[in-house]
């Protein structure tokens, strides 16, 4: 109930509280359709993925494999069919485990997120050909899986943004912990959020989109904050976590991952997929 603390304090009446706690049940409300709408499309996107690339794959594997069976029978040479079987199933897995690793990829889990980090953005700036440094704090200890998650998919989420929408050619990550808090900063050059989006995004608006207002709400479950600092001349986003947090009380995530479909405008690392 953050949003009834933060009114609060500034002494509104009952009747104001009320009204906004309705407004903000609405709100929540709007932005779940729409995290389902947006989780069918990537489900699509994933299963014509899957038909279209490594489905194709497995067809030539599997025609591949019927030649071999051919030539064995005729006693004909089989190197060249068996080197193509190779080929194919490594092509197949390299495919697979790209899209695995996009949804949830294992070095979060195992290692952490610095090097879920480290190996996110060193795909993306391969990927998108844009400038991306980074900068990671050295962690002696795992931080909870829930903060690590959180952390993870507003990084993907800013990048993802900052590649389609900010026309920024560099972009600088900074994660940074602190004695009571966990800092990731993504920052980049481009032409900025519009002051209405930002405004919306303030008020506790769901009508910034899914990527904003999916980022706050996923903040807000750990007890965290967004804050975006933007002009003509980039944008800033910092998204803070208390370090407190347990994880095993922490819910569960209800977001879908980041990789938006880029439905509706947004700006540099915002989104408004």
């Amino acid at each position: 109930m953050w949003i009834l603390a933060k009114y609060s304090r500034s002494r509104l009446s009952r009747s104001q509280l009320e009204s906004l706690l309705v407004e903000r049940t609405i709100a929540l409300q709007k932005l779940s359709q729409r995290l389902l709408k947006l989780q069918d499309e990537e489900r699509r996107k994933i299963a014509r993925d899957l038909h279209d690339v490594t489905g194709q794959t497995l067809a030539a594997l599997k025609m591949a494999v019927a030649d071999l069976e051919r030539r064995l029978n005729n006693n004909l040479e089989t190197a060249d069919v068996l080197r193509d079987i190779d080929t194919l199933a490594e092509q197949a897995l390299q495919e697979i485990r790209t899209t695995s690793y996009l949804l949830h990829p294992p070095l979060l889990d195992e290692i952490g997120f610095s090097a879920a980090a480290e190996w996110y953005v060193e795909g993306f700036a391969k990927r998108s050909g844009i400038d991306a440094k980074l900068d990671l704090a050295a962690e002696n200890e795992r931080l909870p899986i829930a903060v690590e998650t959180a952390l993870f998919r507003v990084l993907q989420e800013s990048l993802t943004n900052v590649h389609r929408y900010s026309g920024s050619t560099e972009v600088n990550i900074r994660f940074q912990l602190h004695a009571e808090t966990a800092v990731l900063e993504v920052v980049d050059r481009g032409r900025g959020i519009p002051t209405e989006v930002l405004e919306s995004l303030h008020e506790g608006s769901a009508e910034t989109g899914v990527g904003l207002a999916g980022m706050r709400e996923r903040l807000h479950e750990l007890n965290g904050k967004l804050e975006i600092d933007s002009s003509g001349l980039g944008t800033s986003l910092r998204a803070i976590v208390p370090l407190s947090v347990k994880d095993q009380l922490a819910p569960s995530p209800v977001y879908v991952p980041a990789v938006s479909s880029g439905a509706e405008f947004t700006s540099a690392t915002g989104a408004a997929s």
